[in-house]
């Protein structure tokens, strides 16, 4: 038998608590997630050279500005690159756009751009960007280094040269050949290939948030959080998730993406702080430009549906990781999130808090304000119904939102440090001053003469006597 070791009482308490937790469900509330999510699996060489495409900050113009600037983990896959007014900074100084970053988590999901038709309800549905205006997420991620606003690029080619000149070219031509380079527009094809087969692994799409466990059965949710989730459902309150689709029952990820890829107009406040925004002519309509064309309608939109009742809408993204993000809404206008949840519950009763005094919308044309969500729950009540969530419902739906972020990867420890060289200790100033020494050589040791031989004896004379012998000492008793 192996000897009995002894541990200490915390230890052995704390192991025993985490047992009877673990035993009621109560785990959940004390311990949410792990602290880190566990390793990505390992990239194909494909999905390596996105990384590599996507964290090069040699690729704008003027360098120093990189794909991963604007999509951070840490920040839910939409960063500003520094900027503080809702829209992020290009590579150059002050190159602001007129929309805030586009969160990239979770976007291959995303369909191609169309519309849809159900019970008579006619939507834009998919597409990547705001206004859905790439069909795929290779032709999305080429986009924004030829964006003026953004990585400033004169084209295709221009980025392929710096590839071509930088420290992975060669892995460049040994995935698509020794003449890649001679052939930029195929070779820029490749860039966005491999940027959307990185983009697609579970980096970006990884299902490990809290709500993830829950659905797992691995967690319990908190009392805030269950009724923030009950709120979220329930078509008479929140209604949320009619739009940001969801289903608590199943596992499957594609059926928790929080989204339904629809576009839509609910009439958030206009942004003063883009500087586009300081002409107040100036609109952004979404779908009907000014980043795109006017799409056509598809064959199955009624005869009776013009495209124009589409201006004004903007893609829905996806909710998960939105607990992490630094703005919200198409124009970055908020910067909390229980502000966004307050406009969805307050818009309606409440109007003057968010388009000042006259409470009209004020970042649509008055010919398009038709086209703003007024038919379902919570955008269809009357002005003197009151607000649709009580504070505390806001709160609660707050705090279910925030389980749907995803934990971080564990950080890569960094190579270790070479030995510190031997410290030094600085001499006291206050010590008196050490005596000089001497630049005398030293003397040199003389050694000493033997002592000379005794004289010899005379003829006959008797030999000089023995000196005595020491007796030894006498034992002690």
């Amino acid at each position: 038998m192996f000897p009995f070791q002894r541990k200490p009482f915390a230890t052995v308490l704390s192991a025993s608590c985490f047992a009877i937790l673990a035993y009621t469900g109560l785990v959940g509330l004390l311990s949410p997630t792990p602290v880190f999510a566990a390793p990505p699996a390992p990239l194909t060489p494909v999905q390596a050279l996105g990384e590599q495409i996507f964290n090069d900050k040699n690729l704008s113009e003027p360098r120093g500005t990189a794909c991963a600037n604007c999509h951070q983990a840490s920040t839910g896959f939409a960063n500003l690159n520094g900027s503080r007014i809702g829209v992020p900074l290009g590579s150059l100084p002050k190159s602001f756009g007129i929309r805030s970053v586009m969160p990239n988590s979770y976007s291959s999901f995303t369909p191609p751009f169309g519309f849809r038709v159900l019970n008579g309800d006619v939507d834009p549905i998919g597409g990547l960007f705001w206004d859905g205006r790439a069909d795929t997420l290779a032709q999305q991620a080429q986009m924004p280094f030829l964006a003026t606003n953004e990585m400033n690029n004169k084209d295709g080619a221009s980025v392929v040269a710096k590839i071509a000149a930088g420290p992975y070219a060669k892995i460049m031509t040994d995935l698509y050949g020794k003449d890649i380079f001679k052939n930029p527009t195929l070779a820029f094809t490749r860039v966005g290939e491999a940027l959307a087969a990185f983009e697609s692994t579970s980096r970006f799409q990884a299902f490990s948030s809290r709500y993830d466990d829950y659905i797992a059965g691995r967690v319990k949710l908190t009392p805030a959080e269950d009724n923030g989730l009950k709120v979220f459902m329930d078509p008479v309150k929140g209604n949320c998730a009619s739009c940001h689709s969801m289903n608590p029952k199943s596992v499957k990820p594609a059926d928790n993406l929080f989204t339904d890829f629809a576009h839509y107009a609910t009439g958030i406040p206009r942004n003063k702080a883009i500087p586009a925004n300081a002409n107040p002519s100036y609109f952004d309509l979404g779908l009907c430009g000014p980043n795109r064309t006017r799409p056509a309608l598809s064959a199955n939109v009624p005869a009776s549906v013009t495209i124009e009742k589409f201006c004004g809408t903007f893609k829905m993204p996806s909710l998960r990781n939105v607990g992490e993000r630094q703005v919200f809404m198409h124009n970055g206008v908020f910067s909390s999130l229980r502000d966004v949840v307050s406009f969805y519950a307050t818009r309606d009763s409440n109007p003057q808090r968010w388009y000042g005094p006259t409470g009209v919308p004020n970042d649509l044309p008055l010919a398009y304000q038709p086209n703003i969500v007024r038919d379902r729950v919570p955008f269809n009540r009357a002005a003197n119904a009151g607000p649709a969530l009580t504070d505390k419902e806001i709160d609660d739906v707050v705090a279910f939102l925030k389980t749907l972020s995803d934990r971080l990867p564990a950080p890569v420890p960094p190579p270790a440090a070479p030995p510190s060289p031997p410290v030094k200790v600085a001499a006291n100033p206050f010590a008196p001053p050490a005596p000089a020494k001497s630049t005398a050589p030293a003397p040199i040791a003389v050694a000493k003469p033997p002592p000379p031989p005794p004289p010899p004896a005379k003829p006959g004379a008797a030999p000089p006597p023995p000196k005595p012998a020491t007796a030894p000492p006498p034992p002690r008793r």
